[in-house]
């Protein structure tokens, strides 16, 4: 859930808390992920897990609910949000077993150590080379161990098509925009290769054995409560700001009439507000 890519130019005291905010809205969806994973691991042989691109640790503590006995590990490349994750794992009264790595991945990859289950959480895309990335986690892995890639789904909806102001379908060119800001990302990163995003493939290739995917819906129904309606205008700002030259200029002024808090048409104010989205989790086992 972490972003590792440009990192130098990230506010972390501004994404982390809309980071942690995000993962917080969609723990019911994880909680499934979760319970669906002590469906297909025996909760009293995982001793060891490893979150990687764990950010805040939202995940990290579910995991560490599912799954009594294991220590949790959140694995990430950003300091200020192992430290959240940290403070959540205190909070959570999980911190005996929640510990945190910092690891610049994939370099590291091989510094982690074994474990029973790996969770790639919105992570494997923000390295360059996917393929060996994958095969590099798979070395991690004990006999019978897993790992849960999670991965695409279905875009993020807070709107309806025709919000009565503007052009309809603004999260439709958003959605676009984003695309294009993913593929300039992939790009740059070192080590950069294409592929084909058949993750079942991907995770064959590294010698394990696809064993279930499932996607896990979020629906938060209009209107929105305020926690939602806070992250939608968090949300929201944050693609203004990373979409600002991907965008035409209608649309930039549109964000900016639904950002503005004075705006009867804002988002702080819109009784058609709402959440919903969905995750799609890959999993496969060694042997």
């Amino acid at each position: 859930m972490s972003h590792h890519h440009d990192t130098t130019h990230i506010d972390w005291d501004e994404l982390g808390p809309l980071l942690e905010r995000g993962a917080e809205l969609q723990t019911p969806l994880y909680r499934q992920a979760a319970a669906w994973l002590g469906e297909l691991l025996p909760a009293t042989g995982i001793r060891r897990i490893l979150d990687i691109g764990s950010g805040p640790g939202v995940l990290t503590t579910l995991l560490a609910e599912a799954f009594p006995y294991a220590e949790v590990v959140a694995v990430d490349a950003t300091e200020p949000l192992l430290a959240r994750a940290r403070a959540r794992a205190e909070r959570a009264g999980f911190g005996d077993r929640i510990r945190t790595r910092h690891a610049e991945i994939p370099d590291q990859i091989g510094e982690l150590g074994e474990a029973d289950l790996i969770w790639a959480g919105n992570s494997v895309h923000h390295i360059g080379d996917q393929r060996a990335a994958l095969g590099g986690f798979a070395r991690l892995l004990r006999p019978g161990g897993l790992i849960a890639v999670v991965e695409g789904g279905l875009p993020t909806r807070h709107l309806p098509r025709d919000i009565g102001v503007g052009r309809p379908g603004l999260e439709g060119r958003i959605d676009a925009a984003a695309g294009e800001w993913f593929t300039r990302m992939r790009a740059e990163l070192p080590g950069a290769k294409d592929e084909v995003e058949d993750w079942r493939a991907l995770l064959g290739a590294a010698g394990l054995t696809p064993s279930g995917t499932r996607s896990f819906l979020l629906d938060i129904p209009a209107p929105a409560p305020e926690a939602v309606r806070e992250q939608l205008v968090s949300a929201f700002t944050w693609q203004r700001k990373i979409l600002d030259d991907l965008l035409p200029a209608e649309d930039l002024a549109l964000l900016d009439r639904l950002l503005d808090p004075e705006d009867p048409q804002g988002l702080r104010h819109r009784p058609d507000a709402y959440l919903l989205t969905a995750r799609t989790v890959y999993t496969a086992r060694l042997g």
